[in-house]
């Protein structure tokens, strides 16, 4: 009968100390290359004698920190892309929602009331000041009129996109919406040098939604087109 081969010796579950050493010695650019492995590493309590401070212990552990910094320093940079390519989203569907007006009544309806929904705002207002844009001779439906400086009073002279939250709102500008608004952008508009004074208030129950630092230049964008949307009806008589 032929001897028969000896069963192989089962091998433990994952390679061996040695063997990773053994791979990390024949590839020492291994960690360079996958750095996330880094910070699951124990530095090493290397001792050379009690007045010798083990250096590389400390090295170690200062990579580790830089590795985590940059970390949380790229999710915010993400972070903050997609949030701006979502606001760049809802602003742009908001203008081309203006584009679609049938007259300045129909205008001043789809700022007041439809574009919020693109915008994700539970209150907008437009206004001016002690200013009559209705062709017919009557304040257009969802226009308000206000005194005139009472909008200096809402936003500095030579401030054309004032965020502010969280605020307590005016009831003079947001009406019953007041007390609904934790955080507010106030667009400046100006449709012509010599014409009132005019505003578009966006209003949010977030109170985080609007807030000093944000960027500007995109709302700044929608109150150009909301100026150019509302001059080009009052061009046509």
């Amino acid at each position: 009968m032929p001897d028969q081969e000896p069963a192989p010796r089962l091998k433990p579950n994952g390679p061996t100390a040695a063997e990773i050493a053994e791979f990390l010695g024949r590839n020492p650019e291994f960690l360079a290359e996958h750095p996330h492995l880094l910070p699951l590493m124990t530095p090493p309590e290397a001792r050379r004698g009690e007045p010798v401070l083990d250096f590389q212990r400390f090295a170690m552990e200062r990579l580790q920190g830089e590795l985590q910094r940059i970390k949380r320093s790229h999710d915010d940079i993400v972070g903050a892309g997609r949030a701006n390519l979502s606001a760049q989203g809802r602003i742009h569907a908001a203008a081309l929602a203006l584009l679609g007006a049938r007259t300045l009544e129909h205008l001043i309806e789809i700022v007041t009331e439809e574009i919020a929904v693109p915008l994700e705002v539970d209150a907008i207002v437009l206004g001016f000041e002690a200013a009559d844009l209705s062709p017919r001779g009557g304040p257009a439906r969802g226009l308000k009129l206000f005194a005139k400086g009472r909008i200096d009073r809402w936003m500095p002279p030579g401030k054309d996109v004032l965020l502010a939250g969280p605020v307590q709102a005016d009831v003079a500008l947001f009406a019953g919406a007041a007390t609904l608004v934790q955080s507010q952008a106030l667009l400046r508009l100006q449709l012509r040098r010599e014409a009132p004074m005019g505003i578009l208030a966006l209003g949010s129950r977030d109170a985080t939604k609007f807030a000093p630092g944000q960027g500007t230049e995109l709302l700044g964008f929608l109150s150009h087109v909301v100026e150019l949307a509302i001059r080009g009806w009052l061009d046509r008589g």
